[in-house]
């Protein structure tokens, strides 16, 4: 009689363990999922970038400056989305948007570029692109806080180095990133 008892308490033990196991897998992926989903947004924008630069130039030829701290940005965003390292795809980001208000700058002063069509277009998918930018940053966070509390929590803390699944960091904005650049057209 004692051996099933027994049986069934072992059984009971693996089945809680590989349930321990999923769910911290499950919430590491998710959090992958989130940091992937900022890597093709920021390669997304590095990609506009292109355009919106050449757009500009037309118009703006003297602003040589400008025209290479944006592509050294853009060079050091997709450095960063291929690497794993939470704080350089910060940084990388932060110098970009910088990049950006300067190259908006440089378009404020030019009334016939603010009216291109092009110009406009492009406009609007930087600005759809750092919006989507923001709600993978914020997916990316939630990821990464519902993994830290199950590796931080009994009873899947006792799981969590079996499962291979450690802590994440948080995606923080780098310092001055708190309110979105003014430019107006």
């Amino acid at each position: 009689m004692t051996l099933p008892i027994i049986a069934g308490v072992l059984v009971a033990l693996v089945a809680f363990g590989v349930i321990g196991f999923n769910k911290l897998r499950k919430a590491d992926v998710g959090a992958q999922e989130g940091m992937a989903g900022i890597d093709v947004q920021l390669t997304r924008r590095a990609d506009l970038i292109p355009n919106l630069v050449e757009t500009v130039k037309g118009y703006a030829e003297h602003e040589k400056s400008v025209f290479e701290n944006v592509t050294a940005a853009r060079a050091r965003v997709q450095q960063a989305a291929g690497g794993g390292d939470v704080a350089e795809k910060a940084a990388a980001d932060a110098q970009l948007n910088q990049a950006l208000v300067s190259l908006n700058a440089v378009a404020e002063a030019y009334p016939d570029l603010k009216a291109n069509e092009n110009f406009r277009d492009l406009q609007r998918q930087l600005a759809d692109t750092e919006n989507q930018i923001s709600f993978a940053r914020q997916y990316y966070n939630d990821s990464a806080r519902n993994l830290n509390q199950l590796v931080r929590t009994l009873p899947w803390m006792l799981f969590a180095g079996v499962a291979g699944v450690s802590e994440r960091p948080f995606y923080e904005a780098p310092a001055g990133q708190e309110n979105p650049p003014k430019v107006e057209f």
